[in-house]
């Protein structure tokens, strides 16, 4: 059984056990609710929105991340101007704990 889950702004794939980076979204044992999109198990497959409310995905946060350095370099050609700045985005670990349909 997989369901596809709406979190941090994107489309995730997700199992039971499962452990994935998402957006900064509360505290280390913290449990969140995650809103499902699409339910398979098995050879059914639930999309119908009635059905989804029923449906609760809910994970475990594990610890706070931070995301890759990305450098941002801005350069004006013959007048002297540089600029760097660095950026790394805060991010969440969570495990995926239940999906009950």
């Amino acid at each position: 059984m997989y369901a596809i889950v709406r979190a941090g702004g994107r489309q995730e794939k997700v199992s039971v056990g499962d452990v994935l980076l998402i957006d900064k979204i509360g505290q280390a044992g913290d449990e969140i609710k995650l809103q499902p999109l699409l339910v398979v198990d098995g050879g059914s497959v639930t999309s119908d929105a009635s059905k989804l409310a029923k449906v609760t995905v809910t994970a475990e946060v594990v610890k706070a991340a931070k995301g890759p350095k990305i450098t941002i370099l801005k350069y004006k050609n013959k007048t002297g101007y540089r600029k760097r700045q660095g950026h790394r985005q805060p991010l969440t670990q969570i495990k995926i704990t239940a999906i009950d349909a």
